[in-house]
């Protein structure tokens, strides 16, 4: 069979390369237009469906994208605003810590000026206490002394308890009497 289409074609008028055999045309053109109704029934809206699929994926990665980047912006405030009052916080805190110190401060500085206060005059009293057994030691001291002296002076005996007493008393507020007017 294939001897003789081959030797049909051999024998049949020569074909001009040109222009194109019409069985050729009518089979191509069949095989176009049912390639063209194939592409156009199941791969063109397949196509569709995966161009679509991919433009709302890339629409929503991009919703996506600026609702993340609102929310980021909206966390972002929140913590400025929160290290805002932190730092608010913290410096009301440091001012309160001196206020309290400087309290504190002005407390113990109050206390030890008291006992300072006391101190000293716990000294005052001790130094009149001493003070004034001294003042009544010397006292006894030269009106024992006045009383031997004028006793040796006037030449009797003052050992007269009485008299002795009277003497020293006498003398004793002649000293004050000289002391306080001329001594102070």
């Amino acid at each position: 069979m294939i001897n003789t289409l081959l030797a049909e074609a051999a024998t049949t008028e020569k074909h001009n390369p040109i222009i194109p055999i019409w069985q050729e045309i009518l089979v191509g053109g069949l095989a176009f237009v049912l390639l063209c109704w194939v592409l156009m029934k199941f791969v063109f809206p397949q196509m569709e469906k995966t161009f679509a699929a991919r433009v709302d994926a890339i629409e929503g990665g991009i919703k996506r994208a600026e609702a993340a980047q609102a929310e980021a912006n909206q966390l972002l405030e929140q913590y400025r605003t929160q290290l805002a009052e932190a730092r608010t916080e913290a410096a009301r805190i440091r001012d309160e810590a001196r206020a309290d110190a400087e309290g504190i401060r002005q407390d113990v500085l109050a206390k030890a000026r008291e006992e300072s206060d006391r101190i000293i005059a716990a000294g005052r009293e001790q130094l009149n206490a001493q003070r004034e057994s001294i003042v009544r030691d010397l006292r006894s001291e030269v009106g024992e002394l006045a009383v031997e002296l004028a006793s040796r002076i006037v030449g009797e005996s003052l050992a007269d308890e009485a008299r002795n007493r009277g003497t020293v008393e006498r003398f004793i507020a002649e000293l004050d009497s000289a002391g306080s007017t001329g001594g102070r």
